[in-house]
């Protein structure tokens, strides 16, 4: 495996007038890793991923993926990476198999090498028995398997996945899930970013939460919990009125808190004393991680 990172971007500052959508981000992904990108609307994911494709040149900062120095460099890098777009994309007037036939040949598969290229794409991803249907005929999570398919027609180093799952039912997940584990244990290097906090936890090596185009946290999903939730979190419930009182005595105390609807979650439950009133006691979690340091609700 080589030393050189997938990823690393170093300062990286991207405007839009008066709006720094990132903002002086320091980004990794090692080589064979696979990296959850977190974030609430309008943090700065979205606009990372197209820095990273040079879809949007960056105003400062250095970036280099896969070795290549962008944007400079940025054709040479796309070459090596898939890409699995937050839209659905594909031409609708083709067959599955012809989707991937013309991506193979845009990635310059050698012509001799694009039948096996595309029937391995095909069963990594599941979609052998409808290689001939048209594209418009697939069910959405079919289709989001073959988007994910269509990056890897050209066997690349690094795929970048903007949102993969979104908008797909928990059965179609799990079905990605499955997919995305496949790829990082043969050691395809990734980043992936997704409002889903369970999926990031699941699947990711290491996770970068992202507030207002700035890296605020990175470590280990576990690393993270342990850091800024503990073992346990005390959720306590009541109307608006208590949740605000339990709040302000639990800040009183030094502990950390997050509003969840109809209740208050204290972070750190194991090292809690006093009677917060009604409530339970449960395993801490990456998303208590992620409101905590946002701000935010999962959107």
């Amino acid at each position: 495996m080589s030393t050189v990172p997938a990823i690393a971007l170093r300062g990286v500052v991207k405007a839009y007038g008066a709006l720094r959508a990132v903002d002086g981000l320091d980004l990794d992904v090692p080589e064979g890793s696979c990296v959850g990108l977190l974030g609430p609307n309008g943090a700065g994911k979205s606009t990372t991923m197209k820095l990273l494709t040079a879809q949007a040149i960056a105003d400062a900062g250095e970036l280099r993926v896969l070795g290549f120095e962008l944007p400079g460099e940025s054709k040479q890098a796309r070459a090596e990476m898939g890409v699995v777009p937050q839209l659905d994309n594909l031409d609708t007037t083709l067959s599955v198999r012809d989707n991937l036939r013309v991506f193979a040949r845009l990635y310059r598969v050698p012509k001799a090498e694009r039948d096996a290229a595309v029937t391995r794409a095909l069963e990594l991803a599941t979609l052998t028995d409808r290689a001939d249907a048209r594209a418009d005929e697939l069910s959405g999570g079919m289709r989001r398997r073959l988007l994910i398919a269509r990056a890897l027609v050209h066997r690349p180093r690094l795929v970048l996945m903007d949102e993969p799952t979104v908008g797909l039912d928990p059965q179609v997940r799990q079905e990605l899930w499955a997919l995305i584990a496949r790829l990082r244990s043969e050691g395809t290097s990734i980043l992936m970013s997704t409002h889903y906090i369970d999926e990031a936890e699941r699947l990711a090596d290491s996770v970068t939460i992202m507030s207002h185009g700035k890296a605020v946290s990175v470590g280990a999903p576990g690393a993270l919990i342990a850091e800024h939730a503990g073992r346990e979190v005390l959720e306590v419930y009541g109307p608006p009125v208590r949740l605000a009182e339990v709040e302000a005595q639990a800040r009183t105390a030094g502990h950390a808190t997050r509003r969840t609807g109809t209740s208050v979650a204290i972070m750190k439950a194991e090292h809690v004393d006093g009677d917060y009133g009604e409530g339970h006691r449960r395993a801490a979690n990456l998303e208590d991680v992620f409101v905590h340091l946002t701000g935010e609700e999962i959107a």
